[in-house]
């Protein structure tokens, strides 16, 4: 599924470059569910990004469902995005304004599917998570978990290849950072979903099938 070789990543910070990835190689298998752990400024959610397609990369080759990253022009990728990657992050990014299902159905807006068939989607997706019930409920009415797993299905909603999550338990308490992450492992055991997740905690990371490591830009442990 994600094939990473040699990849570098830098960043100019007035005159000076500053390099946050040192030639990274990586194979992660279709089905896995992989925790990259590492400390503060190890270059985890650089590292995220570009195996998601929101970066690209200074060097070296990406490699993700079968697409290689680094020659898709911007437009290009944003395509591919969208169609092969759902992104679950820290902070749920859900619109306030719009009950569960339509936070979900957002993806779906830049498809041409029809409104009837959005719908239906969506409320697949929220059934697929545990909230069917709560479809109609804003934001504002739901607890921190259930954002996060309104936040899940509309990574969901588009059927991607891929998930890609940073720190998705981060703004949660143990109980239900908890049930996100059986969820998470739920979708990768029983549905087969490809699941690269950042993350601090090493009991978040024990949901996980495989940790990588890294350390000041540089992959210092990939195994099981």
């Amino acid at each position: 599924m994600v094939r990473l070789a040699g990849v570098k990543k830098n960043y100019q910070r007035g005159r000076q470059t500053v390099e946050v990835l040192h030639g990274i190689d990586l194979d992660i298998a279709s089905g896995e569910f992989v925790a990259l752990m590492g400390p503060s400024g190890s270059g985890k959610t650089t590292l995220l990004n570009l195996i998601g397609g929101l970066d690209t990369p200074t060097a070296g080759t990406i490699e993700v469902a079968g697409r290689r990253l680094e020659r898709l022009t911007s437009a290009a990728l944003a395509g591919w995005r969208a169609a092969n990657i759902g992104f679950v992050f820290q902070f749920y990014n859900l619109l306030p304004v719009l009950p569960a299902w339509r936070n979900v159905e957002l993806p779906l807006l830049l498809t041409s599917l029809s409104a009837a068939t959005r719908r239906r989607n969506a409320l697949i997706a929220l059934e697929l998570v545990g909230l069917a019930a709560r479809a109609e409920h804003r934001p504002r009415e739901l607890s921190g978990g259930e954002e996060q797993r309104v936040a899940i299905a509309r990574a969901l909603v588009s059927d991607p290849k891929l998930l890609v999550c940073d720190e998705p338990t981060g703004d949660l308490d143990r109980h239900t950072a908890e049930e996100v992450l059986g969820l998470l492992q739920t979708l990768n055991r029983e549905h087969g979903k490809t699941i690269v997740m950042v993350t601090h905690d090493p009991k978040a990371a024990d949901y996980a099938g495989r940790r990588v490591m890294l350390d000041k830009g540089t992959l210092v442990a990939a195994g099981a």
